[in-house]
């Protein structure tokens, strides 16, 4: 199972003709783990993961089998989604052989599949993987909303843990009179609005700021999940990070600021960072 309320969605490194850097991103990995991070999700948001082609992917996991000292003590997470379901099986296949500890399992963009097709397509990488999965639901990126009984339905498979970014207030509150389990969780995509989604009932966080800032999001949101008082300077240094990294693209002001602090991370592929 997957046990840590807080995982960091880490940014792909690259390297300035856009190829992929596997040990920059790793280098990143290894700095947040000496930091005190226990998760990460890799090629599962940041809205790089349709980016990669599978064969980019392979090479990342490949690198992270290298690397025995994170594989074994962090829990790491792979993201699983492809326009074509045939090439996410075959990410799944590859994953299913690996100590990688779980999946984000996304839905193809562009493409609007039907519920029942979705299902299915779930079903199918599931089955293929057999790692604890945390469905990935962003119609905002890819056109496709998971719907509350297609959640629900899902959430009856032993392996379904929870799901990223269910929705608002009231697709979550039918959602949990719905469910078939006691132990589901919902992850919240990010930091922004974090403070009411814990309100509603999110319950993990899958973090874009703590790429850079990984101690103080991490305690912030122990204390929202544990409804501690935030002090007025923690609350001055969680906006000012909120400013710096939310302020345009994220995942470009996020590899400005790790590349300035030592990090190389390289650069977004374009149209990312053309500005």
């Amino acid at each position: 199972m997957l046990t840590e309320k807080v995982h960091i969605a880490v940014p792909t490194a690259f390297y300035e003709d856009e190829s992929l850097n596997v040990q920059g991103t790793l280098d990143h990995i290894r700095s947040l783990y000496k930091q005190g991070i226990k998760s990460v999700l890799i090629s599962g948001t940041t809205g790089e993961q349709h980016s990669l082609d599978l064969q980019e992917k392979f090479e990342i996991i490949g690198g992270l089998e290298r690397e025995e000292e994170l594989i074994h003590n962090m829990e790491i997470i792979f993201g699983i989604a492809a326009i074509r379901q045939k090439e996410a099986e075959a990410l799944a296949e590859k994953i299913c052989h690996t100590k990688i500890s779980g999946i984000m399992l996304g839905y193809p963009p562009y493409v609007i599949p039907t519920q029942k097709e979705a299902i299915i397509y779930t079903n199918r990488l599931i089955q293929l993987s057999q790692k604890p999965t945390i469905l990935y639901n962003n119609p905002k990126r890819t056109g496709f909303d998971l719907s509350e009984n297609s959640i629900i339905e899902l959430s009856k498979h032993d392996l379904v843990v929870g799901i990223k970014d269910a929705g608002n207030k009231e697709k979550v509150e039918n959602i949990k009179h719905g469910m078939y389990k006691q132990k589901f969780h919902f992850y919240a995509g990010g930091e922004v609005g974090l403070e009411e989604k814990v309100l509603f009932g999110y319950n993990r966080l899958s973090s874009i700021a703590g790429n850079a800032f990984p101690t103080e999001i991490n305690q912030w949101f122990q204390s929202l999940l544990m409804e501690q008082t935030i002090s007025t300077q923690e609350r001055k240094t969680i906006d000012s990070i909120i400013e710096q990294v939310y302020s345009g693209n994220a995942i470009v002001n996020l590899k400005k600021i790790i590349n300035h602090q030592g990090m190389p991370l390289g650069i977004c592929r374009s149209p990312i960072g053309n500005i």
